[in-house]
Parts: structure tokens; C-alpha cells; sequence
């Protein structure tokens, strides 16, 4: 439960399912967890990093505490207000509690009209990732050396860079370490749109910039690599009708053929621009949102990708637990095996390239850890399937947290571009927080390059056309206080971190 349901509830929890008890582990249908554990029972893969398990355990708990204890904390400072030493007593508290202090101007002016709760909610959630910003080294270190897919093994499969887009859809928000187990690196790209559906032009931007590098000899070995691009679209595979992609209005259908027929643009696009042979590589990945399970979608020699070639993470999970890690391996590449040797009605010519069938291995084994961790720590599916992040980012979504459903991004450079991300998120927001009286947080995040001159300027006008043009795009919202934007830019090389920029500091009056 997170800090609007509890702002919302104020006493009242809404407790997690509690796990089945079973004699034993068995297979299940479709609708519920990949396994269940049994009373007395360990659920333990034998190709399942269980210390990163709980490594990661560890960082999700210290995440989620960093909100969880924001509507308690306002709840007591709320019960304060009319004491004489009000102002002192409510900056202690939150000190004590959250971290940080409130904003002053809020404490002092709470006799004449009341305390603003949705001004101090707001400020509280922003500032509460902020801290996840700032601690983001000392958070992640533990469990950084021990990702199963490095740059290395990345560079070993034969791709120099890999260019993830998955949903914007905060469910997705812990893709890389969580889902995939992949270490994040300045070799691995995410950039989020709403349905996977990514811009096919700035996309061969991107790629023309790291062909440059790579031809140039910025990539040390990228003279015998290649790019790879993923699309990741998600589905709920136990409430598909209304839990699976806002934005293809959860049709799953739609969601697969729409990321496949963007990454054939793309391939198309870059091959009659640049010449034949120059396309990257691609993959297609589904993420079951409810287990965190995959669909790994199987190229054939062409590099095609098709709907109904590909492998199912869960299944896997189910037939292999309990054998030795050799069987469990050979059992993975046998179905690997079996369904690229799927041909006719489209589904493929050929198989993948042998740096694509190890990467897709790879994937496929270190996503059981996934999905043991739901399993022993989310009761085998999670709680809440649907929307439940705290804000929207806009812009350029920051690298440093990686965290289920703590955000929802849309990516843009300007409104009128982002607008279908934005006004996908705006309406998630409209039941999780408008209705209930609760403004919709939205943070302008933009990254600039401390080595370009001007560029931290240029960032920073960009995020205020942005900032006014939502604001423009959303008056109502804005008028009745439902919509509170905040500026915050990066430095791609780590000298600021998302720092906030307001209206009201020197950098922005220039």
C-alpha cells in the first residue's frame, strides 16, 4: 500500500492476500501465481540467485519506506496545527520521520486558512524521491556486482548497446535489475513511451550517434558488434480486460502486434536511409505484469520477430523447478529449441543468430530469480496488478531508481509530441488521485551534458516551455490545485542529480 491509499484510508489497510497453503508445489492455471509454497516449503530453483534475491528485497524495502511513512507523519503534524509552537514541532517530526524538512511558508501561514495537506503531500512525495535520487549509489551497490547480464556478457553476445523500450506504465519501472537482471550501464538505454510505442525517427537519431562512436572507435570492440533494440509490452494474465496496457485500453492482441510492426519500422526505416545490412538487431519481450514472467519472442534468421514464436518464463519456471541446475538448463535451451524449429504461418524462417540465442537464454534463466522473488515475497503475484505509482515524470525519465510502479513516465520534448503519453498518464492519475481530492504531482525531468557549453541552460528553458505547456494543456486541472509541476534536471555525467530548479531560484530568472 503506498502513501494515497493511506493518505485516502488514513487507518484503513487493504492487507495482501495471504499465501495458499499447499501440501506441495504444483502447476497452476494461468490466472494465479506461477507456484505456490507449501506450508513448511521453500520455493528454490536450482538456477535461482537466491542472494540477490534478497539483496534486492532489501533495496525494494528501503525504497518503499522512504513513502510509506509520509501520511502517518502529515496525519500527526495535521493534529498539531493549533499548538503555539506548531511550526517547530511539525519541522522536527518530519525531520525525525521522512528526512527533510516542510516548507516553511506552509507551517507558518496554516493558522489563518488551515494546513494545505495536498501542497504538503505533494512536496513530500518529491522530496522522498529525491532521497532515493541522492542514496541511489549506496542503495544499489549491494547488488550491482552481482547483475547475471553485464556489459561484458552483452559485449560476449555481440551487441555494443541495447536500446530497451518498454511501456511507460510505472508496472515496468524495474525492467532492467529486477525483470531482467541486467546491470544498468551507459551501454543499456531505456527510454519509456506509452504502449512501447516508440518514436521511429528519434530512434535512428540514436542510433546513427552510437554507429558514429562504434565507427569512430568510441566503443572499445564495437568494430564486430551490432545495436540491439527491445520493445516490451506488458499484459495481466489474470485480469486482462482491465489490467494490461491503458494505452492499447488492454488489448493484448494489439499491444504485441503494435511494438512488433514499431521495431519493423524501425529495421525498414534505418536499411532504406543508411543501406541494406545496417538494420540492428531486435528483440520482442512481454512481461506478465502480474508475475513479472516473460514472453521471449524468438527472432528467425531474418531478425524477424513473430506474435506466436516465443517462450513463456512462467511455463519454464513451473517445468523446471526441482531439477539440478545441468537438467534445468538443458531443459530451457531444448524449448528454445523446439519453438525455433516453429516454421510456416509466419512464424519464422530459420533461427536466431547464436549471439541472440545466448542473450535469450540469459534472459530467460535469470528471470526465474524474478520469479521466485515474487513468489516468496509477493505471495506469488503481486497484490495490487493495477496503476499505484506517486507521480508522473516528464520528459526524460531519471535512470537512478529502479522501482515498480514508483512513477509513470512520458517521454517528450515538447507537449504537443509527449501529448498521448501525457494524456494516458493524466487519466491513470484522474482515478488514483483527482477523484479523491488528491493532485496529480508531475515532475519536468530533463538531463544536460556538463561537458557542452550552455547546454544546462538550454535544459533548463526546455523544461520550462514544457512545465507551462502542460500547465496550459490541463488548466482545470491547475485551476482547482488538482496538477502541481516541478523542475528538476540531471547532469549526464553525474555532477547534479535531479536537482529541483524553481521559477523563483537565479538559474531560472536568467
Amino acid at each position: 500500500m503506498n502513501t494515497r491509499q493511506r493518505m485516502l484510508a488514513l487507518h484503513r489497510r487493504d492487507p495482501a492476500p495471504p499465501p495458499v497453503a499447499r501440501p506441495r508445489l504444483q502447476a497452476v492455471a494461468p490466472a494465479n501465481p506461477a507456484c505456490v509454497v507449501g506450508a513448511g516449503q521453500r520455493c528454490e530453483h536450482a538456477l535461482v540467485d537466491a542472494e540477490l534475491n534478497r539483496r534486492l528485497y532489501e533495496y525494494e524495502r528501503s525504497l518503499r519506506a522512504r513513502f510509506s511513512g509520509i501520511v502517518e507523519t502529515l496525519k500527526q503534524i495535521s493534529a498539531l496545527q493549533h499548538e503555539p509552537d506548531f511550526a517547530a514541532r511539525a519541522q522536527q517530526l518530519a525531520q525525525q520521520r521522512l528526512g527533510y524538512t516542510l516548507p516553511q511558508t506552509l507551517l507558518d501561514d496554516a493558522w489563518v486558512s488551515g494546513l494545505d495537506m495536498k501542497a504538503l503531500h505533494t512536496h513530500c512525495i518529491f522530496q522522498s524521491f529525491k532521497t532515493c535520487i541522492d542514496s541511489t549509489d549506496a542503495d544499489q551497490a549491494p547488488w550491482l556486482d552481482r547483475m547475471a547480464i553485464t556489459p561484458d556478457f552483452l559485449a560476449a553476445c555481440g551487441y555494443h548497446t541495447v536500446d530497451i523500450t518498454p511501456c511507460a506504465d510505472g508496472r515496468l519501472q524495474g525492467l532492467v535489475p529486477f525483470v531482467f537482471r541486467m546491470a544498468p550501464s551507459r551501454n543499456v538505454y531505456v527510454k519509456a513511451y506509452a504502449g512501447a510505442m516508440f518514436d521511429v525517427e528519434a530512434d535512428m537519431v540514436d542510433w546513427a550517434h552510437r554507429e558514429l562512436e562504434r565507427l569512430t572507435g568510441g566503443i572499445p570492440g564495437g568494430e564486430s558488434q551490432n545495436y540491439l533494440k527491445i520493445a516490451v509490452y506488458h499484459f495481466s494474465s489474470s485480469r486482462s480486460h482491465d489490467q494490461g496496457c491503458a494505452f492499447h485500453a488492454s488489448i493484448d492482441e494489439q499491444a504485441v502486434e503494435s511494438a512488433k510492426q514499431r521495431l519493423g519500422e524501425l529495421r525498414v526505416a534505418i536499411e532504406r536511409t543508411y543501406g541494406a545490412g545496417m538494420a540492428p538487431a531486435v528483440l520482442l519481450v512481454g512481461l506478465d505484469t502480474d508475475l513479472d514472467a516473460l514472453r521471449i519472442h524468438l527472432p528467425d534468421a531474418d531478425g524477424e520477430v513473430d506474435p506466436h514464436r516465443y517462450i513463456d518464463t512462467a511455463e519454464l519456471y513451473r517445468d523446471t523447478v526441482g531439477l539440478p541446475a545441468v537438467q534445468a538448463r538443458e531443459l530451457i535451451a531444448a524449448r528454445v529449441e523446439e519453438v525455433q524449429a516453429m516454421q510456416g504461418q509466419g512464424q519464422g524462417r530459420g533461427q536466431m543468430s547464436a549471439g541472440m540465442r545466448r542473450l535469450v537464454l540469459a534472459l530467460a534463466e535469470a528471470n526465474l530469480s524474478q520469479i521466485e522473488f515474487v513468489i516468496h515475497h509477493h505471495q506469488g503475484r503481486y497484490s495490487i496488478l493495477g496503476h499505484d505509482e506517486e507521480f508522473i515524470c516528464a520528459g526524460e525519465a531519471t535512470h537512478y531508481v529502479q522501482m515498480r510502479n514508483k512513477y509513470y513516465f512520458a517521454h517528450l520534448d515538447t507537449v504537443e509530441e509527449g501529448a498521448p503519453d501525457l494524456d494516458v498518464g493524466i487519466r491513470i492519475f484522474t482515478g488514483l488521485n483527482v477523484q479523491h481530492g488528491l493532485p496529480v504531482p508531475v515532475l519536468v525531468h530533463f538531463y544536460y551534458s556538463s561537458r557542452v557549453p550552455g547546454s544546462r541552460d538550454r535544459a533548463l528553458k526546455r523544461a520550462r516551455r514544457v512545465k507551462a505547456a502542460i500547465e496550459s494543456r490541463y488548466p482545470a486541472l491547475v485551476a482547482r490545485g488538482l496538477l502541481v509541476c516541478r523542475m528538476a534536471l540531471s547532469d549526464r555525467f553525474d555532477t547534479e542529480r535531479c536537482v529541483f530548479v524553481d521559477d523563483a531560484t537565479p538559474d531560472a530568472r536568467h
